[in-house]
């Protein structure tokens, strides 16, 4: 019967007659937001367009309204191998094609399956040619993709190792269990990625048949935000999507309602491992609902770091080690989630109780207006950084659109505003109790106090008038050539020996990005500070001044920013984003964190449980286990040396041994701005950044002198080590390969070249296309080439993920391509695509704000400008196939590579000595 719907599909839509392109599209009648205009086309499929001119991007997002909430029982997992099917072509895209033109077009692009949807979005240097072939594919795959038995088979093996990449998650898994607990009869109970039985076994007919249902433009939702001309761009999607009738067939409607829970419920998940997890399930209602926005105020209460009540009752009293909430938009009622992390030295029991006490207990401990702001400010920062991103605001609509409406996202921040403390009150007293609850011992109650869901909320008339807020301004249209930065940057030294570069450009969101770096110290004078030294950055945040980590964390969300601290063995890196009046306020505050910090004693505990837990969770992963194996392979340096990588118990020591005072002495000696840089982009006063720079940074110097640490190259020996990771499902594999070289010779460009081609072009390249598109062993493998900028001494990493049984697989495959591309070499093709991707990556990166910043940052250290760019893309254009096999068989000598195997290799022995 299946099979037979599926073909009268399938001739509805080749017998249907195209719809003329200029009759196929009209606005949609008050559907105009903030900059946001909502159009339809005459077969159903809805456009928003949301222009930008401020990033010379585009992202092309289509959303699907299909998830694992509509599989039907048996039939798990099929929306996940669709997005995964999407990418394997059409007769029109045929084979590896997509994926080539992603790579070649140097595009940014994944998809993703969740309860209500399915997502696919590209974002890509804007220009007609990009966004004519984009909405082209994107039409040609809605409709026409193979969907075929042979790329079925062979992608099930990808998607069989992307689930035991997930069963390396303790937390993902315990969610999984809970969840599964939580829902008796609706599909929220179920995991996006699917049974594994229901994924190996599933019938063709049956994929496709759901294919031709749900991949329909009257099911769909085509966004395009970032820079386009709106006008050319509609007749574009006219057409394209205009040309596909509009299909006959009738959704199937879906009914099923979880039952109101009648009482707590339990589930426990056993696996091998040092961390421990607990964690409690609520119901709540759908995400269009008007307790929703109350719902998420409370869920930022409870689990914000540092503010949270939970981080209060259970990291500052040394119970768990970190903690999290969560409420979860979705279309149907779904629910909220709260997890805590425990070391293993902390009592679970004990967590568990104070959790519970926190989450259930409110009416002794009612909500405070200040939480209440606090958490507005928070989420309401969120929303505000998303709509900023063209990318990401793209994203952010298509989860709206998921629950029911695009608006919603709009709606949802305007809830938030208007929360009262009496509306999370009744929230957290209706929906968090026991009765509700999964987690913990089925307690037996004479008078069951449920909770019970609201009716269903009638989305088109919530949102048919809402108007949203006055769009944002538009940004200037950008030219990111390397000439072009250069030419608007201005790079000053300051008296301190602080060095300077600013960039002022428009953009939609009056944003600015910011990267500091503060050097420290030399190779002699950081012998035996190497943990000291990265904890002394981790605690910059954790008390400074007069302000604690929570007043720290609060004004930070006055100021709209985020702010990273990354910590390394001879610098530290402060990476921050803000609002343009804000700049002069943010920067006075990191100008305490990093002058002023206070070390508080409690807090130090708490950081060290906190990378205590970490670590105890590492040495247990494959991958983890693979990168300390990788760095102390041959490793020369003797114990102290900061070049020197510890074993894992090396890092527990070093960690427990950190004390107040060393902290303090460690700063007094090494910080200073004498050997800094501080890189700004973005929209802002530049006119007062120097004087306020030279007011904070001026004077200050460090006492002991900073020199790069050096790290020369050495001759290492090829090596090879297979490590035991129990009770682990999915294997890591990692090689890694120094080179005399630096990134200025002449044949650091042919390399970066080769490796795109070799592995780090992602998809498209020798490696994906060998692991997972011919033999389908592995979800994730590639490659990476890091080219030192300081001294002749490169890095190439390989790496995979398998699961264990397919290790002899794994290492044939890996032993065959590496041989084939040193003998036989690349082809004129692949160094096309290799230059074409390259570039436009590169470009891409240089629209980012942020990472500009963090370019500039490092080239003031090295000592260059943009000109190095300018001349290292002129590299790229004029190399030849020959210099790239040329690098590649000069410098990737096998003889020298260091590989890891690490995964749970005894159980597959095992099994197989069973058999026998």
């Amino acid at each position: 019967m299946r099979g037979s719907v599926a073909i009268l599909f399938a001739l509805a839509l080749v017998l249907a007659a195209p719809v003329r392109a200029e009759q196929a599209i009209a606005p949609v009648r008050g559907a105009s937001v903030e900059g946001v205009r909502e159009f339809r086309l005459a077969n159903g499929l809805r456009v928003l367009l949301a222009p930008d001119e401020s990033k010379p991007t585009t992202t092309v997002n289509v959303t699907y309204l299909v998830g694992s909430r509509m599989e039907k029982y048996g039939e798990t997992g099929m929306a996940h191998l669709l997005e995964h099917l999407m990418f394997k072509g059409s007769p029109d895209y045929p084979g590896n094609s997509i994926v080539q033109e992603f790579a070649k077009r140097g595009m940014r692009f994944n998809g993703s399956t969740w309860y209500d949807r399915t997502n696919y979005y590209e974002t890509f240097t804007a220009g007609s040619d990009n966004l004519d072939w984009t909405l082209g594919m994107e039409a040609n795959r809605m409709v026409h993709s193979n969907i075929a038995r042979a790329d079925l088979d062979s992608e099930m093996t990808v998607v069989r190792n992307e689930m035991e990449q997930g069963e390396n998650n303790p937390a993902r898994i315990l969610r999984e269990k809970m969840t599964a607990a939580a829902f008796q009869w609706h599909n929220y109970g179920k995991s996006a990625i699917g049974a594994r039985s229901d994924v190996e076994n599933v019938d063709i007919a049956h994929l496709q048949a759901f294919y031709r249902t749900y991949y329909q433009p009257d099911n769909a939702v085509l966004m395009v935000t970032g820079k386009f001309d709106p006008d050319q761009t509609l007749q574009r999607i006219g057409r394209t999507f205009g040309a596909i009738a509009r299909p006959e067939r009738v959704l199937p409607l879906l009914w099923t309602v979880e039952p109101v829970q009648d009482g707590a419920r339990a589930v426990s998940l056993s696996r091998v491992g040092d961390i421990q997890i607990v964690g409690a399930l609520y119901h709540i209602p759908q995400a269009a609902s008007g307790d929703f926005a109350a719902l998420e105020v409370w869920s930022e209460i409870l689990g914000d770091t540092p503010n949270g009540r939970l981080y209060q009752a259970l990291v500052e009293k040394k119970l768990a080690a970190t903690v999290s909430a969560a409420a979860m938009p979705l279309r149907d009622p779904g629910f909220v989630l709260l997890f805590a992390t425990l070391e293993k030295s902390q009592n679970r029991d004990k967590a568990a109780k104070a959790m519970l006490d926190v989450a259930e207990t409110v009416r002794k401990s009612p909500v405070t207006e200040g939480e209440v702001k606090r958490a507005q400010v928070a989420l309401v920062n969120g929303i505000e950084k998303t709509i900023d991103d063209p990318a990401q605001f793209g994203v952010g609509l298509s989860e709206a659109i998921a629950v029911g409406d695009w608006r919603l996202f709009f709606l949802d921040r305007d809830r938030i505003k208007a929360v009262t403390v009496a509306d999370v009150q009744h929230v957290a007293e209706t929906y968090f109790k026991d009765s509700n609850r999964t987690f913990g011992d089925y307690v037996p109650t004479p008078a069951p106090d449920r909770a019970a869901m609201p009716a269903p909320v009638e989305i088109d008339k919530l949102v048919a008038a809402y108007q949203g807020n006055k769009a944002l301004p538009a940004g200037e249209s950008f030219d990111p050539s390397p000439a072009n930065i250069e030419q608007r940057t201005r790079r000053t030294r300051l008296k301190s020996g602080l060095q300077l570069a600013e960039l002022v450009k428009k953009n939609r969101g009056e944003t600015v990005a910011g990267t500091l770096v503060i050097n420290l110290g030399d190779v002699d004078s950081l012998k035996g500070k190497k943990t000291l030294a990265r904890t002394v950055a981790q605690m910059l945040n954790r008390g400074a001044g007069a302000l604690s980590h929570k007043d720290i964390a609060n004004r930070l969300e006055q100021l709209k920013t985020t702010l990273s601290v990354q910590a390394y063995v001879d610098h530290v890196t402060l990476t921050f984003e803000t609002k343009r009046d804000q700049l002069g306020d943010l920067l006075d505050l990191i100008g305490d964190l990093v002058r002023h910090p206070t070390f508080p004693e409690a807090e130090l505990l708490q950081l060290k449980t906190e990378s205590l837990t970490v670590i105890e969770a590492r040495r247990q992963q494959p991958e983890a286990i693979a990168q300390n194996a990788l760095a102390r392979a041959d490793n020369p340096y003797p114990k102290g040396d900061v070049r020197y990588a510890e074993s894992w118990d090396e890092q527990i020591d070093a960690i427990k041994a950190v004390t107040v005072a060393d902290l303090k002495a460690f700063h007094d000696a090494f910080y200073g701005a004498d050997h800094a840089q501080l890189a700004l982009v973005g929209e802002f006063d530049a006119g007062a950044v120097e004087p306020q720079v030279t007011r904070l940074f001026g004077t200050w110097q460090a006492t002991k002198p900073y020199r790069r640490v050096p790290v020369p190259y050495r001759v290492t020996p090829s090596a090879s080590q297979q490590l035991e990771a129990p009770d682990k499902a999915n294997a890591y594999y990692l090689a890694g390969l120094s080179m005399r070289l630096q990134d200025d010779d002449p044949a650091a460009v042919p390399l970066l070249l080769g490796d795109r081609i070799l592995g780090s072009a992602g998809l498209k390249s020798r490696i994906a296309d060998r692991l997972r598109q011919r033999d389908g062993i592995s979800y994730g493998a590639g490659s990476n080439l890091w080219t030192n900028p300081f001294e002749p001494n490169s890095y190439l990493t390989l790496f995979a993920i398998y699961a264990p049984q397919n290790l002899p697989r794994l290492k044939a495959d890996i032993g065959q391509l590496l041989a084939t591309l040193l003998q036989d070499g690349v082809t004129p093709e692949e160094l096309t695509e290799a230059k074409s991707g390259l570039l436009q990556s590169w470009t891409v990166g240089r629209t980012q704000d942020r990472s500009l910043a963090a370019q500039f940052a490092s080239q003031m250290k090295i000592g260059r400008t943009m000109a190095f760019e300018a001349e290292r893309e002129a590299k790229v254009q004029s190399t030849s196939v020959d210099q790239v096999n040329q690098a590649l068989r000069t410098y990737v000598t096998l003889d020298h590579l260091v590989q890891i195997f690490a995964g749970d290799f005894a159980a597959v022995e095992n099994k197989t000595s069973e058999r026998r």
